[in-house]
């Protein structure tokens, strides 16, 4: 009852205010300390200058932090001054509901601006804004509504026991509040971690994406760490959770369990890397991605598979690109026996030079493969360097080339024929069979 004779007399002084010409002072107070801050943001913002390419990460972090929170800070400075001054000649309660607002818009502009810059461009980062503005400013409200210390005192009687520990629900909100906040602070400094190890040199990439995962699980844990002790939650009370996870990864985890550490493992031992052409098992495809629990592979059609990492450890991976990147296309031909075969080996070398992506160390060479029945088998061995762009473009461009010149030289490729020979038999009583007969 008192809080509702509070909030109708704050009120009634509001609507005195704005029905006494004293009220031009305050609103000229108010415009006049956020022009002043507008101005001011806008002269630093020209100061400190327009982001570039070759600027840096910190550079390009405090020009973001600026244009974000300078503004409301700067306006809420300007009216706890104002106030100040004005509170000494007649009411200021137009400013007194000010602050509060402004305050608010100062924390959620710099909450938003710290969770952009921890965890980057996200598709819930809008719906997070929307949620975090709204508790914001429900609490603004209840605070000038005069309800806070009610509302917070009936979050602190809704309390439980776990084990031996008594937590009440307004700790539990005050716990999820300093983790949230702790969580944004260690994934700020993954962040920062992240450029600079990105501008190291002679670091390899999976070196690098190991060093940046390992250091963001830890950062994740040491901040709920030092989070919960803070709002006086005791740890030995998350022990029935930690049997209870270590107990799913023995029996139903183990697999992912297997996956994870089978990911650090191709990142440390440099098995894999991110451009390699493997095959394992019927997947044939470049590694595009090497997560902590599967490997993408991209296949030469655009279609991606992933692979579990537990198999790429624990099976045969054909890496064509692991410390030579060149490798070798074989290509089979057959001409008929009449053919010279020294001028069809010749012609064979000759279409590999003309196509740019064979290579002239190791040289093509073209080889006599078996003597079939339709013709002689040949073979042309060819190298190339850049198996990811795929085989089949090379195959048939030469094929292609070496068809031109086998008709320009009048050389044969045989197609499978079949002599059938009608033989006289003779029957049983030793009269010869028809033709017929005798096929029959």
């Amino acid at each position: 009852m008192k809080d509702e004779f509070q909030f109708a007399a704050m009120l009634t002084d509001t609507w005195s205010d704005l029905q006494s010409p004293n009220v031009l002072w305050q609103l000229a107070a108010l415009f006049t300390s956020l022009a002043l801050a507008w101005f001011i943001e806008r002269a630093t913002l020209s100061r400190v200058g327009r982001s570039s390419d070759e600027e840096t990460a910190a550079r390009r972090f405090g020009r973001s932090g600026l244009r974000r929170v300078l503004f409301p800070l700067l306006a809420l400075i300007f009216v706890f001054a104002t106030r100040v001054v004005l509170g000494k000649y007649h009411s200021v309660n137009l400013l007194n509901l000010a602050v509060p607002l402004l305050t608010s818009f100062a924390a959620i502009r710099f909450v938003v601006f710290a969770v952009r810059q921890a965890i980057g461009r996200s598709s819930w980062l809008a719906s997070f804004e929307r949620i975090f503005a709204s508790l914001a400013w429900a609490v603004v409200a209840l605070h000038i509504l005069g309800w806070l210390p009610e509302v917070l005192d009936a979050l602190d009687s809704v309390s439980f026991k776990i084990g031996s520990q008594k937590l009440s629900l307004w700790t539990l909100l005050q716990g999820v509040a300093m983790v949230l906040f702790t969580l944004i602070i260690a994934l700020w400094a993954a962040g920062a971690l992240e450029r600079r190890l990105s501008t190291a040199a002679g670091l390899d990439d999976s070196v690098r994406l190991v060093l940046l995962r390992v250091a963001k699980a830890l950062l994740i844990v040491i901040a709920v760490l030092v989070a919960l002790p803070m709002v006086g939650i005791n740890l030995t009370t998350l022990s029935v959770f930690g049997g209870a996870l270590g107990v799913g990864l023995g029996f139903g985890l183990q697999k992912i369990a297997a996956n994870y550490v089978s990911g650090f493992i191709i990142l440390l031992d440099h098995s894999l890397r991110i451009g390699n052409l493997i095959t394992v098992g019927t997947e044939r495809g470049i590694v595009t991605q090497i997560n902590t629990r599967y490997t993408v592979l991209r296949a030469a059609s655009g279609v991606e598979s992933l692979v579990p990492n537990e198999i790429l450890v624990g099976s045969v991976v054909q890496n064509e690109t692991y410390s030579d990147t060149r490798v070798v296309v074989p290509i089979d031909f057959q001409v008929s026996y009449a053919s010279d075969l020294e001028q069809a080996m010749s012609i064979l070398v000759e279409a590999a030079h003309t196509h740019s992506r064979v290579l002239d160390d190791p040289a093509p060479k073209a080889f006599v493969v078996a003597f079939a029945d339709s013709g002689i088998n040949l073979r042309l061995t060819v190298w190339i360097a850049d198996p990811q762009e795929g085989t089949l473009g090379v195959i048939s461009d030469i094929n292609l080339e070496v068809w031109r010149r086998f008709r320009a030289a009048n050389i044969e490729i045989p197609f499978p024929q079949r002599e059938v020979r009608v033989l006289s038999a003779v029957g049983a009583a030793g009269a010869p069979l028809a033709a017929s007969d005798a096929v029959a």
